[in-house]
């Protein structure tokens, strides 16, 4: 159990306490004593009733309990999660670590005809921090004790009788009345949690929150710590779960109401309690994995044609401009920062749903769910941040995307932030706007003439909106913004193949620069959008590159 320094509490129970109104000169030696004995009962008692109220039998819970809680813990300071796993854990490689799988017949709310129910992960192999988890049946909380029984071991050799009794857990998912045998959601490691849509496939995962990311200086990944699973009533369609978040620098009370279905929605409402100044804090943080596309073909070794979680960041702005970011996989990590004021919405989305641009049958990256952020109060300035990082492996989430406040987050401040989660593969979209629902990227020039590397053609198909309603004779304009180099070869016309249009521009560097170039285009008639926006950055290849290809050395 994770409790306050010994210090901080002998000052929070003399601050309670009438005798530390007195004065010291008071005390003879004999009266300290007798105090400082007192003082050592009371800190026991108030050790055991810490443990109480983490896990406090018969007794009330609350929301409000948990944010003044997480409030109480951010003014202590930080003590680690960390445990000592038994060496048989500790040694599992990911093929040992599956088969240890929990044994459905001791399933939370099994016997009580509910529409939902709780299995748990078992500690190991990159799970090492144990979560203490409880159940809340109408406000009193029953903490669920391991046991060695609720796990099948399988073939990993591991000796459940030399396993510690209070092992703890490492997360949970849950199922609905749908579908017994497969997972709507699971909470494992750090902050992390995925859910799924009608598709019924994992993909990418959010977390509770993001800690100074893509800086120079390690990553701080805060943890759920405790998890209370709400009872759900008779016939009731959804399930709320509150969790505990602590880490070095900030503490969190969490609340995620989770309705399954078709999209399937979470409320989320967290109360953040910084415990010292944060750099680049991440709201709403969401991870996926972005190797081999359409427009990013650099680790095109794998037979599959496509390989990636989410194709792309979609964003509703403040000032209600609908903007869609291709992702790639870049040479080095790559930061964008869009500044915004109290955002609509923001997502990683998986728009390609084609199952022949992918041909993968194994893990069905076509059924992948997007995820949509929705804010529900005002979050004020700040900005949606992209980070994507180089990745030769599809095993490596590689992509985050998050929301980060301009004001400087400080000790002692408490954030308010609720939102919704919109997991599946139908997000919501601009029904009046044409999407982008196509990027490639190649070189540039005209075929038949002297083609030179460092010339880049784009070419963005849009589909939907109002497209399929233009007059034959629309003169439909491509609009598009750079902040370097010229554009050439601009065309936007008719694509009968997807009901749409096609914008196609080549871009050229100015005195082969090499520095970013970030690009901006949409359609327009009659100077008035009718598409969203479509946001690039291309880095043009370095010198030595471009001279090989030119000389016909690289292809």
């Amino acid at each position: 159990m994770n409790y306050p320094p010994r210090q901080s509490l002998f000052e929070h129970l003399l601050s309670q306490n009438p005798i530390w109104r007195l004065s010291k000169k008071a005390f003879s030696l004999n009266r300290f004593l007798v105090l400082c004995f007192s003082l050592g009962l009371l800190y026991s008692f108030s050790a055991q009733a810490r443990d109480e109220i983490l896990a406090p039998s018969g007794e009330p819970f609350s929301y409000a309990w948990l944010k003044g809680h997480a409030k109480f813990l951010a003014e202590q300071a930080y003590q680690s999660q960390q445990a000592e796993l038994p060496e048989s854990l500790q040694a599992l490689d990911w093929d040992e670590y599956q088969q240890i799988q929990y044994n459905r017949e001791s399933a939370l709310w099994r016997e009580d005809e509910l529409a939902f129910r709780t299995e748990l992960f078992h500690l190991g192999l990159y799970f090492e921090k144990p979560v203490q988890v409880y159940e809340l049946d109408e406000g009193v909380v029953t903490r669920i004790e391991y046991s060695p029984s609720m796990f099948d071991y399988g073939k990993s050799e591991i000796d459940s009788e030399e396993l510690p009794p209070d092992l703890g857990f490492a997360g949970f998912r849950m199922q609905f009345q749908n579908d017994w045998k497969r997972d709507f959601i699971s909470f494992l490691g750090a902050s992390y949690f995925r859910a799924v849509g009608e598709e019924m496939q994992y993909g990418l995962s959010a977390r509770g929150l993001a800690v100074d990311t893509a800086l120079p200086k390690p990553e701080e990944f805060p943890m759920f710590t405790h998890f209370w699973l709400q009872k759900p009533q008779k016939g009731s369609q959804s399930v709320t779960v509150f969790a505990l978040l602590d880490s070095p620098s900030v503490t969190g009370a969490y609340r995620f109401e989770i309705k399954p279905g078709d999209v399937l929605m979470t409320r989320v409402d967290a109360a953040i309690y910084p415990r010292a100044e944060i750099k680049r804090l991440g709201i709403a943080p969401l991870t996926s994995m972005y190797m081999v596309g359409e427009n990013s073909r650099r680790a095109n070794w794998d037979w599959r044609p496509e390989i990636h979680d989410s194709d792309g960041l979609f964003m509703h702005t403040g000032s209600d401009e609908w903007i869609w970011r291709p992702l790639i996989n870049p040479r080095e990590l790559r930061f964008n920062s869009f500044s915004d004021e109290n955002p609509k919405g923001f997502g990683l989305m998986q728009r390609d749903r084609d199952f022949d641009h992918y041909q993968d049958d194994g893990v069905f990256y076509d059924l992948r769910p997007s995820l949509w952020i929705e804010p529900l109060n005002d979050w004020g300035k700040g900005a949606v941040q992209l980070v994507e990082i180089p990745t030769l492996d599809e095993t490596f989430d590689n992509i985050v995307a998050f929301w980060n406040p301009e004001q400087t987050v400080k000790a002692g401040q408490e954030l308010l932030y609720s939102y919704k989660m919109y997991w599946g593969s139908k997000p919501p979209t601009q029904a009046k706007l044409a999407r982008v629902v196509d990027t490639f990227t190649g070189i540039g020039g005209v075929i038949g003439k002297k083609r030179t590397y460092y010339s880049k053609r784009f070419v963005i198909d849009f589909s939907g909106g109002r497209l399929s309603m233009l007059a034959q004779n629309a003169e439909v304009e491509a609009v598009i913004k750079r902040s370097d180099g010229r554009v050439e070869i601009t065309s936007a016309r008719p694509q009968d193949a997807i009901d749409g249009y096609r914008m196609m521009f080549d871009l050229v560097p100015s005195d082969n620069s090499t520095k970013p170039i970030d690009l901006r285009a949409y359609l327009a008639v009659n100077g008035k959008p009718i598409s969203e926006t479509w946001v690039y950055q291309w880095t043009p290849p370095p010198q030595d590159e471009r001279e090989l290809h030119n000389a016909g050395h690289l292809k």
